[in-house]
């Protein structure tokens, strides 16, 4: 497929790439910063200038395209990941914005030049526990995609009303468009230089429900996505399969969770459940803490 992928320079977004690139697509990446790889083009723009974004995503996607001298392609997919990362990173009006007018800019000009596929990412903060003032605990464990999403935050404001923003975009264009409710992410390098600090206090991941995604398997995620058509606008948890912490289910309900129900059966093996990508997509995570360090 032939992709446009915003935020690609980014911790995320780099992994995904690399990933994308040993699955055959040919990808232009739309961000501020220069994704420095021999095989993929960086096009510097403003995802806020509705311009810019309309320029690029009509543009070539690398100077091979001008041989054929047919004019520019249409990109099959748009994969967008482009945003304000995180809360206290800028001021957080600035990240409300750029991350809302952003993602609407970007989705905008997909359906206006035809793409027919959308992936955009969404945040596990969405549920409004990373970010709280003070403890919240989840309504219930494991964490699915029917949780309230209530943030107090600006950040995770963002990703709410960027997925209000793409629902409303699915109703008026029919395409697909999937929301990635992303877990923390962490790259190969960082099971051997955090992991560690985790096992000798797991409370340094309550915020982020213990859980974490590999990069790896957020690339897999993305291209799983890609494959599958026809769903029309959801949702998914982004994670892998066990906790970030080296403790049992039960002994993390003990001591942070205690009260809090259990929905379904028996003990999760993981608080933010990935079962509805595994059921629709087919996504399985590859990529274990437990195949890179021991506790």
């Amino acid at each position: 497929m032939r992709i446009l992928f915003t935020g690609g320079s980014g911790k995320a977004g780099k992994h995904c790439i690399d990933y994308l690139l040993t699955q055959g697509h040919k990808i232009l990446n739309l961000d501020q910063v220069d994704l420095n790889h021999p095989e993929v083009l960086t096009r510097f723009a403003d995802i806020t200038d509705a311009g810019q974004v309309y320029d690029v995503m009509s543009s070539y996607a690398h100077y091979d395209e001008l041989e054929a001298g047919q004019g520019v392609p249409k990109f099959d997919a748009v994969v967008h990941f482009a945003a304000i990362p995180r809360l206290l990173f800028k001021s957080d009006n600035e990240c409300y914005r750029v991350n809302t007018v952003g993602t609407y800019n970007i989705i905008d000009a997909a359906i206006k030049l035809g793409v027919k596929k959308v992936i955009f990412a969404s945040s596990e903060t969405t549920y409004g526990i990373c970010f709280a003032d003070g403890e919240v605990k989840p309504n219930y464990l494991p964490i699915d995609e029917e949780h309230p999403t209530i943030p107090e935050d600006s950040y995770a404001m963002s990703k709410v009303v960027n997925e209000v923003t793409a629902r409303s975009f699915h109703q008026r264009s029919g395409i697909d468009i999937y929301g990635l409710r992303i877990n923390n992410v962490i790259e190969p390098h960082e099971y051997a230089e955090n992991f560690p600090a985790y096992f000798a206090d797991p409370k340094l991941r309550l915020r982020n429900i213990f859980s974490y995604i590999d990069a790896r398997d957020l690339g897999q995620m993305v291209q799983k996505c890609l494959e599958t058509n026809g769903l029309g606008y959801e949702v998914f948890n982004v994670s892998n399969d066990d906790h970030s912490v080296n403790c049992a289910s039960e002994e993390l309900i003990e001591t942070y969770y205690k009260g809090v129900p259990i929905k379904g059966n028996g003990i999760p093996q993981s608080f933010y459940t990935n079962a509805k990508a595994k059921r629709l997509l087919g996504y399985q995570s590859a990529h274990s803490w437990r195949d890179y360090v021991s506790p």
